[in-house]
């Protein structure tokens, strides 16, 4: 299960359609880079644009060799996540329904409003930007753990 500290603060705003985006506690483009440097680093995963997002936003896409959570671990083909443009910063993942819950209930993100309708599976969410150095480690769980979700397979599960 994942385990993160509670994001601290008020939600940041966001838009309750889509495009679903981050409006208010953005990052600046110096974190948001440094950001993308850690984020673009896990194995078996390629860089690519995103194919349901804004333009400008980049996917993090399980490389096809890979076993894969086929039915909810992705948004589309097998994007697990993305992170969108500097200004807004924040990511959609795709999580498993656990660890969903702690990151809504640790205040670090909300539910897409097209989760669960048909379109995208029930537990993508809109993780918020990380507006420092700490708040990159918290978000990189989140996304270790979008990414455990992509790659369980129904023998592991």
């Amino acid at each position: 299960m994942l385990n993160i500290q509670r994001r601290e603060g008020e939600r940041p705003e966001t838009t309750n359609t889509n495009p679903h985006e981050q409006l208010t506690q953005t990052p600046n483009l110096e974190t948001h880079e440094y950001f993308k440097l850690k984020l673009f680093d896990f194995d078996k995963v390629q860089r690519r644009p995103s194919m349901i997002s804004v333009p400008g936003s980049e996917a993090l896409w399980l490389e096809e060799s890979q076993p894969c959570n086929c039915e909810n671990g992705f948004m589309v083909g097998r994007e697990f996540a993305h992170i969108h443009p500097a200004y807004d910063g924040s990511l959609h993942v795709a999580l498993s329904e656990e660890d969903f819950k702690v990151v809504i209930d640790a205040n670090w993100g909300e539910k897409h409003p097209l989760a669960g309708q048909g379109f995208i599976p029930a537990t993508i969410a809109l993780v918020y930007a990380p507006r420092n150095i700490e708040e990159m480690d918290e978000v990189m769980k989140i996304v270790n753990a979008s990414l455990m979700n992509a790659k369980k397979t129904e023998q592991a599960a």
